[in-house]
């Protein structure tokens, strides 16, 4: 068994005078980023199965920008979530059935879930757009529980 975790950083986001953070929009090049990110998800052969995604304005912007429709969740608990409060969503959340997640976040929460995941990973950097492939041979309620869950990081792609 083993099942693909895909870690989505959104797209760069502007910065308007008097809006919170949790409301910045994507700008242009966020969009772009965002769309390209979804053609690479799609041309990787990654089907998505159900998606986690944060509630903030500009995950919510990626994520329709991606053209990824599954099921989606919107978890507010993703902004500013910590690796174990993100594999503690997708526990309570996954879907049991589904093989590959989309979970739609922000830095530093989607590399560090990763590295988490696959302690012998590697990321350089995470900018903006960018995900992480994690496969994991565990269910997703065990994800993060088990010593040996299999879970190795198999792809870094910066859509650019």
């Amino acid at each position: 068994m083993s099942r693909t975790l895909i870690l989505l950083r959104h797209g760069k986001s502007d910065y308007p005078l008097g809006v919170p953070d949790h409301e910045r929009p994507l700008n242009e090049r966020g969009r772009r980023q965002a769309a390209l990110a979804g053609d690479w998800i799609r041309d990787d052969g990654l089907h998505v199965d159900a998606v986690l995604c944060s509630t903030a304005t500009r995950t919510r912007a990626t994520l329709e920008r991606t053209g990824i429709d599954a099921p989606t969740d919107y978890l507010a608990e993703i902004y500013g979530g910590t690796p174990d409060e993100l594999l503690e969503l997708l526990r309570i959340h996954a879907p049991t059935g589904a093989e590959t997640i989309l979970m739609v976040g922000h830095f530093p929460g989607m590399p560090e879930t990763a590295l988490t995941l696959d302690a012998d990973g590697a990321i350089d950097r995470f900018p903006t757009s960018a995900y992480a492939v994690v496969r994991v041979g565990v269910e997703w309620n065990r994800i993060g529980l088990d010593v040996d869950q299999d879970a190795k990081l198999v792809a870094l792609r910066i859509p650019r």
